[in-house]
């Protein structure tokens, strides 16, 4: 048996024609029913819906043997027992530290409010700045506006919210973009069914590519 974990959303809006192609689909709506663990056309296949941040846990300790992560939660994650053999190419956008468009007024340290504390740091740390990292789980353009942080770093996909609130990017960090995670042990164990998968999804991306 396969295991494939997904999080509900664009990911999963995009990722599901990657699976078609390699004779995989949902016998039942994601969208509409509660399930969790999904049945497919593969008797062979199973697909949990779990939550995005979720997903590297569940692949590195191997209750899913594959996953579709956002290349910012992969950032964020400490699991080191991942193969990452497909960019995706899909739910793309940029990580960005973003500002008031008049300009940031520190007084001493920056402060930054983000939900991606790892990248942050160490994003800052590479160019010898210290600064001062506010966790926050939503709403990151709403921080410089009443002054709890200097700036954000958050994913900025065509920059609408950031410019209605006053905001402008200031930095690009990195490219995001889904990718295929594998369980190091299921490649190993499930080679014969793994590594078609991973050509099938391949070949779709290309396809997907070209065609766009």
């Amino acid at each position: 048996m396969l295991t494939i974990a997904l999080s509900k959303g664009r990911i999963l809006k995009e990722t599901l024609p990657l699976l078609a192609h390699a004779g995989i689909s949902l016998k039942d709506d994601p969208e509409s029913s509660r399930k969790l663990i999904f049945d497919t056309t593969r008797d062979d296949v199973k697909v949990v819906i779990i939550r995005a941040a979720d997903v590297p846990a569940y692949v590195n300790h191997g209750a899913a043997d594959i996953g579709v992560a956002g290349k910012d939660v992969l950032m964020e994650s400490d699991v080191s027992g991942l193969y990452e053999p497909l960019d995706l190419r899909i739910a793309c956008c940029k990580l960005m530290v973003a500002g008031p468009v008049d300009g940031i007024r520190a007084n001493g340290r920056l402060r930054i409010a983000t939900k991606y504390i790892t990248s942050a740091r160490r994003y800052f740390a590479a160019k010898g700045e210290q600064v001062d990292i506010i966790k926050l789980y939503g709403s990151m353009e709403l921080a410089p506006l009443v002054n709890l942080a200097d700036c954000i770093v958050d994913l900025v996909d065509t920059g609408n919210t950031l410019k209605a609130n006053g905001l402008m990017a200031y930095e690009h960090m990195a490219d995001i973009s889904s990718r295929l995670v594998v369980n190091k042990a299921s490649m190993k164990m499930k080679h014969d069914v793994v590594k078609p998968f991973i050509e099938l999804v391949s070949e779709a991306v290309k396809q997907r590519g070209h065609a766009s």
